[in-house]
């Protein structure tokens, strides 16, 4: 299941702030004759303005100024709007010098970013040198890297999380849950107490999780194991262990366990409200455990392992900055990023606010927030910069951090990490397999269909759609990418 981007926007964040003077993409007709030795970088970012954004900059900008000798000129656009608006801009060739990565590795192919492999080292490198080397390997395209990564949640772990007051009002004990057969017990009693209380949050996009990661997207099956024997792909529907968790939803859901309409609903059972008893979700690193989705909830939720800890390519890529292959000022952007990403003091600026208005720090590296820390005074952390130099709420410990660090050294690699699939060979097949999926993936996943019956019938159909040949296309470029 893919993360929820709820956990990271702790408080709905990004922002479009125009700054009086020229941006460093040519408007050099616009610039104040006094500030011609100082370029500003137009810079693209993804989300909405907080309401006193220009504040936010101008502080950012004098430390910008200082260490860099430039100045950012940020434009925020939707987060509903970006992808289609970025395309607009990169393929028109319009002119901007840092952007929130869009299809990452679609357009470094195309040429439309720069190429950072020897510049993040030269010009970044208090930053560069933060960064695990999973999120160096990860991005590279043709063994050369176009973006600076945020550091952040560096591995993903899939979860069942619960509602603690539910646990609690009942005795119920989740040390032994493991996996999805685990769950009938605890739903029993639930569902006898709380007729109305949806089990499980589930809707058309839940997917059953396993220890495996997806070439494409979860919406596709080309799947490979994580752990075991990793060198070979092959459709999740297929994998033994994927049919067994199929069998044991279809099974809750003839029990009455799970909603009728869960694979058409509409419903997606927020976080913060009290309408669900168990939910997946993915936790990463900076999430502190169970912290950031108690803090979302409003209330204590407590959660699961049923994956291991894995570093993929979609963590590492989650959020990317480029700068543009024609911009004119490459090497200073690169500086900007290192100070962003660098500068704990512009950075928490960005995703706290004006210190002593919105936050005040404590000690070393924690921060108290203040009345003047509300939703739109401050961006957030997921899509800004370096999370290891934000400062950690006062309510996490330093026992916590330390786990924190050792989760991080101890998760793997997936075998794809880095792995760029080219479906140029396949793509009316792909389009084909996608159509047959539409049909039957969020009535397997929750348990509305049978998958004794539905898995045979949907893997002719994929058969006829072509999926032999994208498997064998999948297989000969992943044994390429394993040999060199």
């Amino acid at each position: 299941m893919k993360r929820s981007l709820t956990k990271w926007m702790l408080a709905t964040t990004a922002a479009l702030g125009l700054l009086a003077g020229v941006t460093g993409c040519g408007n050099s007709d616009k610039k104040d004759a006094g500030k011609s030795e100082t370029p500003t970088l137009l810079m693209y970012e993804i989300g909405q303005r907080p309401k006193n954004f220009d504040t936010l900059l101008k502080t950012v900008n004098k430390t910008m100024k200082e260490e860099a000798g430039v100045e950012l000129d940020i434009q925020f656009i939707d987060y509903g709007d970006y992808k289609k608006k970025m395309s607009v801009i990169v393929s028109s060739g319009e002119n901007y010098d840092i952007a929130f990565a869009d299809n990452y590795v679609v357009n470094a192919q195309k040429g439309a970013y720069a190429d950072l492999t020897e510049l993040l080292p030269k010009y970044a490198k208090e930053a560069y040198e933060q960064l695990d080397s999973a999120y160096v390997e990860g991005n590279k395209v043709n063994d050369k890297l176009y973006a600076f990564p945020v550091n952040g949640n560096v591995y993903s772990q899939q979860v069942f999380a619960f509602d603690k007051a539910y646990l609690d009002k009942y005795d119920l004990d989740i040390s032994q849950v493991k996996s999805y057969s685990d769950l009938e017990p605890l739903f029993e009693v639930v569902k006898k107490n709380e007729p109305t209380l949806a089990l499980v949050a589930t809707g058309p996009n839940f997917k059953v999780n396993e220890n495996v990661d997806y070439i494409v997207d979860n919406n596709l099956p080309f799947v490979v194991r994580t752990s075991g024997d990793t060198s070979k792909i092959f459709s999740i529907y297929d994998m033994p262990e994927a049919q067994e968790d199929l069998r044991t939803m279809h099974s809750l859901y003839k029990k009455g366990y799970i909603q009728k309409d869960a694979a058409t609903s509409s419903n997606t059972y927020p976080l913060g409200s009290q309408t669900w008893f168990m939910r997946a979700e993915t936790q990463g690193p900076y999430d502190y455990g169970d912290t950031i989705l108690t803090n979302a909830a409003g209330r204590e939720i407590i959660s699961v392992p049923i994956t291991d800890k894995v570093k993929k390519s979609s963590n590492v890529r989650m959020a990317n900055f480029v700068i543009s292959s024609t911009s004119k000022y490459q090497e200073e952007a690169v500086k900007a990023l290192n100070v962003l990403n660098s500068n704990p003091e512009v950075m928490n600026t960005l995703v706290y606010g004006i210190e002593g208005e919105s936050w005040e720090k404590i000690g070393d590296s924690s921060v108290k927030l203040l009345d003047g820390y509300q939703p739109d005074t401050h961006l957030s952390g997921w899509n800004v910069g370096n999370n290891r130099i934000i400062y950690t709420p006062e309510n996490i410990t330093p026992e916590q951090i330390e786990e924190r660090d050792k989760n991080i050294q101890s998760a793997t690699s997936s075998p794809i990490l880095g792995f760029n699939f080219v479906p140029d060979n396949v793509k009316t097949e792909i389009t084909n397999i996608s159509n047959v999926m539409s049909k039957y993936q969020s009535g397997l996943n929750t348990g509305t269909l049978d998958p004794d019956e539905t898995i045979p019938k949907m893997n002719e159909e994929l058969q006829g759609a072509g999926m032999k040949k994208v498997l064998e296309e999948i297989q000969t470029q992943y044994d390429a990418f394993l040999k060199s």
